[in-house]
């Protein structure tokens, strides 16, 4: 597989107070609990999720 490139996700901030939008971005990310690491594909769809929440992760190279 050629595109088998993945992308490390932690999330740094907190869902509460924040719109129900975003804790459902988290949640299809894979991150419910502070400080969790996933990691994941890199594709467009993700990049994606990640631009919706800058605030609450963090791309770890």
């Amino acid at each position: 597989m050629a595109d088998s490139k993945t992308i490390t996700i932690k999330q740094i901030g907190s869902p509460i107070r924040r719109p129900a939008v975003q804790r459902q971005i988290l949640i299809g990310l894979g991150l419910n609990k502070m400080h969790k690491v996933v990691v994941r594909q890199d594709t467009p769809e993700v990049r994606g999720a990640i631009a919706k929440v800058p605030h609450l992760v963090q791309v770890i190279d």
